[in-house]
């Protein structure tokens, strides 16, 4: 009988408890949520430090509907409402669409800056425990960026739960973050914190470490302090110097193969045909409208391969850009061989024409050329920032100058090519059509240059002046790297390219340029063929 006594009172404990913990779970929502209806800021205060401790399933929606002056209350009946992004009315208490409530009859809850900063700190303590890892890494380097000390409690609670690497690795700056930063924190902490934040290794570290550095040794543990942030600030330096130079050879090599696009064309009609062509500019310009287009009729009729555009575009931008450069030989340059000058003033006459034709067919306006969403974006490997557009463009472009390579090497037309640049006489005794070789030339170097707008397009604006603004360093790429000479164009592109990014940090832009064409032009003084000249009877004449 004493066993069944003791399991019975024991069972009418546990009922009981239950019977009470439930409606006080219940009253502590209805005590939080009734904060909100006084209308006054310290009660929406209050509200909100007795909502983030509820633990009630709306908790997070009602501080977003808070945060976005979407929580609102019925004056009469007090009871609290929340609209989401769509303006339908929820029940904060039970988070069931409210039907039947008349909106308009609605007040909202005010906020002042106090609040604000309040429920900003809360909703950050939250987000910690977010069940979505992106939000709580983004609520980690929220909080490393404020290293508010309030936030100390609710990042150890964090970590101690957290199980993603990469959000325990933003937990760990965070707190670190917070320690470097608090007044009362202790050595020890300081010393782990600055351990975190050397690893870390960037600006924000760096700023974090400064004021350690500086701080005055009051015992020999202040003193030891003082030393790691000397030690740490001096590897972060070394650390982001490395970084910052492999960066500018990124940009470098980015530029260099802008560059070799813009370039790759005039070597071959250069070296094939000794024309310097001032219309070249005009056939990317080309390439760059064409992508226009196109993008135009997609958008139109088949919005769906938007991101097929550019795919779709190089193709026709070479046909097209192929085509204007064979009928500017045929029509016009065939009529000059051998007269440079008049070559000169005619194609910079078609280049003026060029564009006075795109004026009145497009109009003067930059046009609109849309990325593909794979060429979008950007993302980071260790301390080096790639954007993907760059990175494609990049890709693009040494699958051009391979293409380009085995047209050359591995064609009957690149070998007919290569003899007429190498000994136009010759060639033409062995039965070489030369004047067919030219303007097949001259269309293949217009239709590469077409090709290099559609690259361009998505780097720089599409106008009438596109081409301007590459013939002049596209005739410094060919002429450093040795006229005619595909390789001499790559390394004098790259060459080039980081050059100029090294140089524009300590001298600006203009004068970047500036230096770069007093080198050539020195260097053209000594080497006047160039980096890797061509051989053969004709060139060596």
């Amino acid at each position: 009988m004493t066993f069944f006594k003791a399991l019975a009172t024991l069972l009418f404990l546990v009922a009981a408890a239950c019977a009470v913990t439930s409606p006080a779970r219940a009253d502590a929502i209805d005590d939080a949520l009734g904060h909100f209806a006084q209308d006054k800021f310290p009660e929406t205060d209050k509200g909100i430090d007795s909502l983030s401790g509820s633990g009630a399933p709306t908790a997070a929606a009602v501080m977003d509907a808070l945060a976005n002056n979407r929580l609102l209350f019925d004056p009469g009946s007090k009871q609290i409402f929340y609209k989401d992004a769509s303006d339908t009315l929820f029940d904060a208490k039970t988070g069931a669409k409210a039907e039947g409530v008349d909106a308009s009859t609605l007040k909202k809850v005010r906020l002042n800056n106090a609040v604000r900063s309040k429920l900003q700190s809360v909703g950050g303590s939250m987000a910690l425990l977010a069940p979505d890892p992106t939000k709580r890494l983004d609520a980690a380097n929220a909080v490393f960026r404020s290293h508010d000390a309030n936030q100390l409690a609710p990042v150890e609670t964090a970590l101690a739960k957290e199980n993603d690497a990469a959000v325990k690795a933003a937990l760990l700056q965070a707190r670190a973050a917070i320690l470097a930063t608090k007044p009362d924190a202790t050595a020890d902490q300081r010393l782990d914190a600055i351990q975190v934040l050397k690893l870390r290794g960037d600006q924000d570290a760096q700023g974090l470490l400064t004021p350690l550095a500086t701080v005055a040794p009051d015992d020999a543990s202040m003193d030891k302090v003082r030393t790691a942030a000397k030690a740490a600030l001096s590897a972060i330096s070394m650390q982001l110097a490395i970084w910052q130079a492999v960066q500018n050879v990124w940009y470098g090599v980015s530029l260099g193969s802008v560059l070799l696009l813009a370039a790759i064309g005039l070597a071959i009609t250069f070296g094939v045909m000794g024309i310097i062509n001032m219309a070249h500019g005009e056939m990317v310009m080309i390439g760059a409208y064409t992508t226009f287009v196109v993008q135009q009729v997609i958008r139109t009729s088949m919005p769906g391969l938007f991101d097929a555009s550019l795919i779709i575009a190089v193709p026709l931008a070479f046909l097209v850009s192929g085509a204007v450069g064979i009928a500017i030989e045929r029509l016009v340059i065939r009529h000059l061989y051998g007269r440079p000058l008049e070559t000169l003033l005619a194609t910079w006459g078609i280049s003026l024409i060029l564009q006075q034709a795109v004026r009145t067919t497009f109009g003067a306006n930059n046009k609109e050329v849309g990325a593909p969403s794979f060429m979008s974006g950007s993302f980071h490997l260790g301390g080096l920032e790639i954007t993907s557009g760059r990175m494609w463009i990049i890709a693009f472009t040494i699958c051009v100058f391979v293409a380009l390579q085995l047209v050359l090497r591995a064609t009957p037309f690149g070998l007919r090519m290569r003899a007429v640049t190498q000994n136009r006489r010759m060639a033409s005794a062995m039965g070489i059509s030369t004047g067919r070789i030219d303007a097949l030339a001259f269309g293949l170097g217009s239709g590469i240059a077409g090709i290099a707008g559609v690259a361009l397009s998505q780097i720089d604006n599409v106008s009438p002046n596109l081409g301007q603004s590459y013939i002049i360093d596209s005739f410094m790429v060919v002429v450093f790297g040795g006229v005619g000479n595909l390789w001499g164009t790559l390394v004098a592109a790259l060459a080039l390219g980081i050059a100029n990014k090294f140089l524009e940090p300590l001298a600006g832009a203009v004068l970047a340029k500036i230096a770069v064409l007093v080198f050539i032009i020195l260097f053209i003084q000594k080497r006047p063929r160039g980096l890797f000249a061509l051989k053969g009877r004709s060139v060596e004449a």
